[in-house]
């Protein structure tokens, strides 16, 4: 399969999500604003007492000093308090919005289908779950109420420069065409360049992470030198995109600095030609010239901040492309009425034209023990992601519920497609384990609970008495960090969890591989006390589990080509017959049909 990139949100999602967003918290909105433009307001006191004093110099007339002085320094201190505590509640805010788009983020990577997971590889994920994260989180927290600060102080400035003297604030519009010529080209470039530089690093986060997981694997064929090769070019292609953007600051950000000393110059310019024609007093001037130079900071912080919102909308548009994909489920409303799951006509293919599935009917009976054997590459995994529900047919279609050997698939006698299943009541029907586990950190408990929250100290402690337990107790750290379980005791613990799950249909893909055979023996047969009564559907490879079963199917070049009891098959003398006596090391044993790896999965 190759490898797909996960689609990123459109502009006009990101934008109405980022609105809906912050509006969640209208009153903390509204208050970290208001607090923000009182602020900026005491922070213009200064500049007009100042034009007060000069004009009051001027014409003569005494003015109280000390007191300008005082009302100066109250202000000064009232707009830094102020300041402390808009700032404050800018940042309970941005944090209050992080957390919530990192938990809807969570939920929409933990509703992605298995098989798009798998596609789009590690890398895409990996790079969205933290370089985007962190870059959202860095916009979230400092570049958003920035932006929103200067933007408040601006327009609280330029009030104040059109109260002072209309004719005064005209020479401030000098810096607009500069600004809006620069962000006219700057703003369609940015996004675009943002999305292909964290594309770029998905790339290479993904050809990292495959070398470093198969590093034996590279070893042993010699592939080190193909694998430096892709990642060089990963290398350089990040490098060429990372120094695109960079070009597009290189424009934006001094042509904005070279903005910043018009404003004041024209105000000098127009003001002593106004003062001297008798237009404005001095004093006004005065003001006006220290407003335009106040603009600075503002403009400043909006410009180096700006560069930011930009990237943080680049990585907040990966972030939301995930959920885009959906969640591969066809979100019916139906019930099962029963738990028996059959497939009709079933077809699979991983690539468009290459079905590995040619139309596979198979009613399980409930509470039956099914094994599923074959050759390797048979099919026989891409079958039992279809019965757990992981996977869609192509064509075709798996249902669960009404009577054993009833139904089309049409959803009569009370049959619903697993896929119109939503995952929670899914995994109360059906459940799929590999021999691929995952422990995570914490106790051996939490590792147990997660499956079903609400269990007894006396249910988790049966759970694992069912898989033989001998590791470490419920307390014990285990995990990243905590300690380190063997293969086969991170597989008893899955096992643990799916008993402790209690659903009523279980998948079991090769579930008992890593453990010894006499190991396996003994746990199977222990688990088989404890499941009595669930349908068990068992692909393995050790026969020994085909001896054991109510029935068995064997799957070959993507069909199931013999049906029926163990020893039904051996009497047949079909492919079973010939997979039996070649696990016993006979030598009148002849190949299966389609021979090892024909058709797939």
């Amino acid at each position: 399969m190759s490898t797909e990139i996960l689609p990123v949100a459109a502009p006009a999602r990101v934008r109405a999500y980022a609105r809906r967003l912050v509006l969640r918290h209208p009153r903390a909105l509204a208050g970290a604003l208001a607090l923000h433009g009182l602020a900026a307001a005491t922070g213009l006191v200064a500049p007009r007492l100042l034009g007060d004093l000069v004009d009051g110099v001027r014409t003569g007339r005494g003015l109280p000093i000390d007191a300008i002085a005082a009302a100066i320094a109250v202000a000064v201190v009232a707009q830094g308090v102020l300041t402390r505590y808009a700032y404050l509640a800018s940042a309970r805010l941005g944090e209050r919005v992080l957390a919530e788009l990192r938990e809807e983020f969570v939920d929409r990577v933990l509703a992605l289908p298995l098989p798009t997971v798998e596609r789009a590889g590690t890398g895409d994920l990996v790079s969205r779950s933290s370089r985007d994260v962190d870059q959202l989180a860095t916009s979230v927290r400092h570049a958003v109420p920035e932006t929103l600060v200067a933007v408040v102080m601006i327009v609280c400035t330029a009030g104040a420069l059109l109260l002072n003297g209309p004719l005064l604030a005209l020479p401030v519009l000098v810096v607009v065409p500069l600004v809006w010529g620069v962000l006219r080209w700057y703003l369609p470039r940015a996004v675009p360049g943002y999305l292909r530089e964290g594309a770029a690093w998905a790339e290479l986060t993904d050809g990292l992470a495959e070398t470093v997981q198969g590093a034996r694997t590279v070893e042993a064929f010699g592939l080190a030198a193909r694998r430096r090769a892709r990642g060089d070019a990963d290398i350089a292609r990040s490098f060429g995109v990372e120094r695109y953007t960079l070009g597009l600051r290189s424009v934006l950000i001094p042509s904005i600095e070279f903005g910043f000393v018009l404003p004041a110059a024209a105000v000098l310019l127009l003001g002593g030609w106004l003062h001297l024609h008798g237009h404005a007093s001095l004093g006004q001037v005065t003001a006006a010239a220290l407003y335009a130079q106040q603009l600075n900071g503002p403009i400043d912080a909006l410009v180096s901040w700006l560069d930011e919102v930009q990237l943080g909308g680049a990585s907040l548009a990966r972030l939301l492309g995930v959920g885009g994909v959906g969640t591969g489920r066809a979100g019916g409303d139906r019930r099962p009425a029963g738990e028996a799951i059959a497939a009709r006509s079933v077809r699979y293919a991983y690539r468009p034209g290459h079905d590995v599935l040619h139309g596979v009917d198979l009613d399980l009976r409930e509470g039956e023990r099914l094994a599923v054997v074959g050759p390797s590459g048979a099919g026989k995994s891409t079958l039992g992601r279809l019965l757990a529900g992981v996977d869609g047919p192509r064509d075709g279609a798996v249902t669960v519920g009404g009577p054993s050997g009833n139904g089309n698939g049409s959803g009569d006698g009370g049959r619903v497609p697993l896929v119109e299943l939503p995952l929670d009541e899914l995994r109360g029907h059906v459940a799929l384990v590999t021999q691929e586990h995952h422990v995570f950190r914490g106790t051996v408990r939490d590792n147990l609970v997660m499956a079903r929250p609400d269990a007894t100290p006396e249910q988790v402690a049966a759970a694992l008495a069912a898989v033989d337990w001998d590791g470490p107790g419920l307390d014990a750290e285990v995990g990243s960090g905590g300690a380190a379980l063997s293969p086969a005791e991170s597989q008893q613990l899955a096992l643990a969890r799916l008993v402790l799950a209690d659903p009523h249909t279980l998948v079991l893909d090769e579930a008992t591989s890593l453990l010894d055979p006499r190991a396996a023996r003994r746990l199977e047969r222990s688990l088989a006390a404890v499941l009595e009564g669930r349908t068990v559907v068992a692909i393995a490879h050790r026969l020994h589990t085909a001896h054991d079963a109510d029935r068995v199917a064997v799957v070959e070049d993507g069909r199931i080509s013999e049906l029926g009891t163990h020893d039904e098959l051996l009497a047949a003398g079909g492919s079973y017959a010939a997979l039996w006596s070649s696990w016993h090391g006979n030598g009148a044993a002849r190949a299966p049909a389609g021979g090892p790896g024909a058709a797939g999965r």
